[in-house]
């Protein structure tokens, strides 16, 4: 049944994925309804604790969760306005430079495109002994200036790939060299949203990727991408999301809720139920006493894993809440997630030095102008486009405000 529903899933994405662009442009206003968004601390956790118990009595069985399951992520994609994307089958130019030999594995930098004239910008970090066929995990990121060649990001995807699997760490758009457009332009939840479908796309596009092992981690922002993206895509196959699963808070930036991808006149909804979704896939949410998940223990959770009992896959959702920490992908967190993505992408958790814990010490951290994709000897592509205005007048969206 889940293979079923996986490739129903996936076909819809793709159906939707291929539309063209609508001729006449849209504009904002009519894309982002102010009174269809949820953002920030939307709810008190009273509130939120009161909602999760009337949304969990519109559902009573397997098939009813999944009625409603697809109505929400119907809702996403409308709210994103998805289907006004440009038609982009491959396509994705990758500019792939300054392989870097690391201790047990390699990095290396890359761009791919997105849509005509913008541009992901990352890094690769690729096992040394790889397999003809590697998990791929994405690994999207939260909110700071530079944040996709800060320390944490460089040692996860270290780690990951080391146990195995081809790690893809992308900027947010409007941070680090992802400057096409501004972090808080109208569309950058689509813009996010779409970004890692296309890295997702790439990642399958490979042959040394293996398609039914693709995990998607990210903290805070990043967390919002991962159960994002899983929720409207059922070709990721494990996911993490961390630090971001709440069911008062809707995300603070307008690329988690800028747009009305939680409410609607024929849907309502939080990120409990976006992570609820990737049922019955495996999935490990990860809280902490300082922030917005503190309650995940007593709230959150619950709700979902009430969701995988109905696909008799408890043993698949997984909670890690550290009540003494606060909001970061710090050790802790990244050490609860290694095992978790090696059991279930079949990763070698043991190529990892261990002492009372996992020792991340064998990562060389490096400076921030090794791991950028452009500069002078590998410039930005000339046809990029320029500035919030030009990439939406591109996609066709109309700044009315």
């Amino acid at each position: 049944m889940f293979s079923f529903h996986r490739s129903l899933a996936s076909l819809f994405a793709f159906s939707i994925f291929t539309s063209l662009v609508a001729k006449e442009p849209i504009t904002l206003s009519e894309v982002i309804p102010k009174n269809s968004l949820r953002q920030g601390h939307f709810w008190t956790p009273d509130e939120a604790n009161l909602e999760m118990k009337a949304l969990a009595k519109t559902w009573d069985d397997r098939a009813s969760w999944e009625r409603r399951a697809s109505s929400i992520r119907e809702g996403i994609l409308k709210g994103l306005h998805w289907d006004w994307m440009p038609k982009v089958e491959g396509d994705f130019r990758p500019i792939i430079h300054s392989r870097k030999k690391m201790d047990g594995y390699f990095v290396e930098n890359i761009a791919i495109q997105s849509f005509p004239g913008f541009y992901i910008t990352g890094n690769l970090y690729l096992p040394a002994e790889p397999k003809k066929r590697n998990p791929a995990i994405l690994n999207p990121h939260g909110h700071a200036s530079d944040k996709r060649v800060m320390e944490d990001v460089q040692k996860r995807c270290a780690v990951f790939a080391r146990m195995g699997a081809i790690a893809f760490a992308y900027d947010m758009v409007g941070y680090a060299e992802s400057t096409q457009v501004n972090h808080k332009m109208p569309i950058a939840a689509l813009l996010q949203a779409w970004n890692s479908t296309r890295v997702l796309e790439y990642l399958l596009s490979r042959p040394d990727v293996d398609s039914e092992r693709i995990g998607m981690t990210g903290g805070s922002g990043g967390g919002t991408q991962t159960f994002v993206l899983t929720a409207i895509d059922d070709r990721i196959t494990v996911s993490a999301p961390v630090v971001q699963v709440s069911a008062h808070f809707f995300g603070g930036c307008v690329c988690e809720s800028g747009m009305a991808i939680h409410e609607s006149d024929s849907h309502g909804t939080n990120n409990v139920e976006f992570a609820a979704m990737a049922a019955p896939r495996p999935l490990m949410i990860v809280s902490d006493g300082a922030d917005w998940t503190r309650n995940s223990p007593r709230i959150e959770y619950p709700y979902i894993q009430s969701v995988y009992a109905l696909f008799d896959a408890e043993h698949k959702a997984e909670h890690v809440h550290l009540h003494g920490e606060g909001h970061d992908y710090g050790y802790s967190k990244r050490s609860a997630v290694y095992p978790f993505f090696a059991f279930h992408l079949g990763l070698s958790y043991k190529r990892i030095p261990y002492d009372n814990g996992f020792d991340e010490s064998f990562v060389t951290i490096l400076p921030p102008d090794d791991l950028y994709v452009f500069n002078e000897a590998h410039p930005r592509p000339g046809d990029a486009l320029i500035g919030d205005e030009a990439v939406m007048e591109y996609l066709g969206f109309s700044d009315d405000r």
